[in-house]
């Protein structure tokens, strides 16, 4: 069998490496086996992290929210249930929105779900 001594090609692939590990403290940016394995913790991490932030602004968007209603003497979980009743399909992301940016739109749609 022939010998193969993959120059060029195994060169590209460390640099493309080493690029991503570029600003790594130490052998982590500069010896190709501790920042492959860097690289690839981090892309793992990366790959959760953007699931997480999904999850993290859910809540974050329920607690404005509920916060919001009680001060509008309603449960969140009350608001939530008439808004469904009423039929009014405003989703978690623009109910916090106008809890914080325009409270007496958000009190004219808590005034909906009640009525309901």
């Amino acid at each position: 069998m022939p010998r193969v001594k993959r120059g060029f090609k195994a060169r590209r692939r460390r640099n493309k490496v080493l690029k991503a590990a570029k600003g790594y403290r130490g052998g982590h940016s500069k010896l190709f086996r501790t920042a492959q394995e860097s690289v690839d913790k981090g892309l793992t991490y990366a790959y959760a992290g953007r699931r997480i932030k999904k999850r993290d602004f859910r809540s974050l968007w329920i607690q404005r929210i509920g916060a919001a209603a009680e001060a509008l003497g309603i449960s969140y979980s009350k608001l939530m249930g008439g808004l469904k009743k009423a039929k009014i399909a405003l989703d978690r992301k623009v109910l916090a929105f106008l809890a914080s940016e325009d409270p007496s739109a958000f009190a004219k749609v808590v005034e909906a779900a009640k009525k309901v």
